[in-house]
């Protein structure tokens, strides 16, 4: 039940993308409970999630069946040292590689991060041990805007400004080019034209670095955080077979993508592209247990076989990669999504959502952009539409709070781009109902609306 004494606790708590100075002098605020696609505070007061904690809750708070299987792990396996084996960490590997249709090997960790700095790993100690060009291959090509964690490795291949100030220089070997960005691409180019534009960049990129140096390139399916910018249906084929000319690895990071949210199970099967390497976390085990995957095609696994005694094996041990109770608790999280159709719920309730804004918002004089697949959605707010000037942050930053202030919790691209931080992002969890669709669109316009006056 909600406690009003809580507010009372002193608050020692250092939070993420916070500026505390704005906390000063107020009282603690708690979220003491979850249901569904809702969140309540310890006043009673509750806020309809439209982020599902951070792009995870796929299957909806306080799903009792998963605290069961959590419980039952940790009274009979509650740990297990990750050079062993445990049987639902083996059974869960074996479930990502039949879903994903392809032979491969999966390497648990705990994080989004953890996935991707894996696979930067991976890709360099396979190019080596393969014997394509050595130690020469070790770049890795990432996009603008893009998220891929905030470990070191990680972050370097982060192409978000603001995430970095501070805390650069960072690793070297991580080269940025420009993501498809349909609505802000040059008005001449057809949507396939700048999806080979795009894509071009890349080519051009590998060749200007060297292509016996470039060991990957990482790219969410759709980037998520920077924006919800979705590529034209060419691109990622475009991408593959660049990668395969050159001899360059194509990792997919479905971290956000993965696991129902686009309507698909993967973001990658909406543009039938397979990649060698895909991280997973977040929807994995819907945010109830923190776990992190990178599945790896069979032929790079194969390239750290080598004999007893020299060192061609992963020397990588993460303390609770494939922990007993994530995998098991994940293992019923992706059970709840098949047998419940939630990508199919995703994509039916994402598209009625998108109608709900474009018919309300469409002609907004602040509404640049809406765009989105299944329930990973995003709303562009500019000054006006024939500049496509981002609005300004206090506009920003006011629709979010007048939304709060009414119970429905919105997010944006915070702590990106400098100054182009202007993209409401709506991603509930994969269960929402058209009734919470309609009071995520009420809530959007009545927020222009105040920011208006």
């Amino acid at each position: 039940m909600p406690d009003s004494t809580s507010k009372a606790l002193p608050d020692q708590l250092w939070r993420p993308l916070t500026q505390h100075r704005n906390l000063q002098g107020k009282d603690s605020h708690f979220i003491v409970e979850a249901k569904g696609c809702y969140l309540t505070d310890q006043d009673g007061k509750s806020y309809l999630d439209t982020l599902a904690g951070l792009w995870c809750v796929n299957v909806g708070y306080g799903r009792q069946e998963l605290a069961d299987v959590a419980q039952a792990q940790m009274s009979r396996l509650p740990y297990l040292n990750p050079t062993l084996t445990a049987e639902p960490t083996a059974t869960f590997a074996n479930t990502l590689q039949e879903l994903l249709g392809f032979e491969g090997h999966v390497y648990f960790s705990s994080s989004g991060s953890e996935a991707n700095e894996t696979a930067f790993k991976m890709v360099r100690q396979h190019h080596l041990q393969a014997g394509t060009s050595g130690q020469r291959r070790f770049k890795i090509i990432s996009r603008y805007r893009a998220y891929h964690g905030n470990t070191m490795g990680a972050l370097a291949a982060t192409g978000q400004a603001e995430r970095k100030i501070g805390y650069e220089p960072g690793p070297p070997g991580f080269v940025h080019v420009m993501p498809p960005y349909p609505y802000r691409a040059h008005p001449k180019l057809t949507l396939e034209e700048h999806g080979e534009e795009c894509a071009h960049q890349i080519e051009e990129t590998i060749i200007y670095e060297g292509s016996d140096t470039v060991a990957a390139v990482i790219m969410e399916p759709i980037i998520s955080g920077g924006g919800v910018l979705i590529p034209p249906d060419n691109y990622l084929p475009r991408v593959r077979e660049i990668c395969d000319r050159y001899g360059v690895l194509l990792i997919f990071d479905e971290v956000v993508s993965g696991f129902g949210r686009t309507g698909s199970l993967f973001g990658h099967s909406h543009f039938d592209t397979l990649p060698d390497i895909i991280t997973f976390a977040k929807g994995l085990a819907s945010g109830y247990m923190p776990i992190g995957a990178t599945v790896a095609r069979e032929e790079i696994f194969e390239s750290f076989l080598g004999e007893p005694g020299d060192i061609s094996h992963f020397r990588q041990v993460n303390t609770f990669g494939g922990h007993p109770v994530a995998t098991a608790v994940a293992q019923k999280a992706v059970t709840i999504t098949l047998e419940e159709d939630l990508t199919g719920n995703a994509r039916d309730v994402g598209e009625y959502l998108r109608g709900q804004l474009q018919s309300a918002l469409g002609e907004h004089p602040h509404v640049g952009d809406i765009r989105g697949m299944g329930l990973l959605n995003a709303v562009e707010l500019v000054e006006d539409k024939e500049s496509k000037t981002p609005l300004r942050e206090a506009g920003v930053t006011g629709l979010i709070a007048h939304a709060f202030e009414n119970g429905v919790l919105l997010g944006r691209n915070g702590n990106t781009i400098p100054g182009r931080c202007n993209i409401l992002l709506i991603s509930p969890p994969l269960i929402l109902n058209r009734m919470d669709a309609d009071k995520i669109v009420e809530a959007v316009v009545a927020g222009l609306g105040a920011i208006s006056e």
